[in-house]
């Protein structure tokens, strides 16, 4: 009998060891910066990590990067978390939106620049995986 609770505990032991380990070593999550307005992209989608780019960025404005606009001006306390981007800079209706190729090297190029953090060459950012 000791030795089957021994067994058991060992077991217990690794699999709780098993569980706490493996978050460790997983991968983080890469979401991948796409609309799906790109039917047929020239350059495949940038991989992303929003939370560790954001972190190291020092941003935690939502707003800084999901941007609202009305009639030209953009709204403080608003942003657009949840929403593609070419629900603005896509739609026939965009109401002198930037176009969204335009939109996205425009805020990411725009901030890496003024930054001088980051990258700004086109294959800096679309990698081929």
């Amino acid at each position: 009998m000791p030795e089957k609770i021994r067994f058991m505990g060992s077991l217990i032991l690794l699999m709780l060891l098993a569980v706490l380990l493996c978050p460790a070593h997983a991968q983080e999550d890469i979401v991948r910066v796409a609309d799906r307005v790109f039917e047929a992209p020239m350059r495949p989608p940038v991989a992303f990590h929003h939370d560790a780019h954001n972190e190291k960025a020092g941003l935690d404005d939502c707003s800084i990067c999901h941007h609202t606009y009305e009639n030209g001006k953009k709204q403080e306390g608003s942003d657009s978390v949840g929403m593609e981007c070419s629900e603005c800079h896509f739609s026939k209706d965009r109401n002198n939106a930037v176009d969204l190729i335009n939109a996205y090297h425009l805020q990411c190029n725009g901030c890496h620049a003024s930054r001088k953090a980051g990258p700004v060459m086109c294959g800096e950012c679309h990698r081929r995986r």
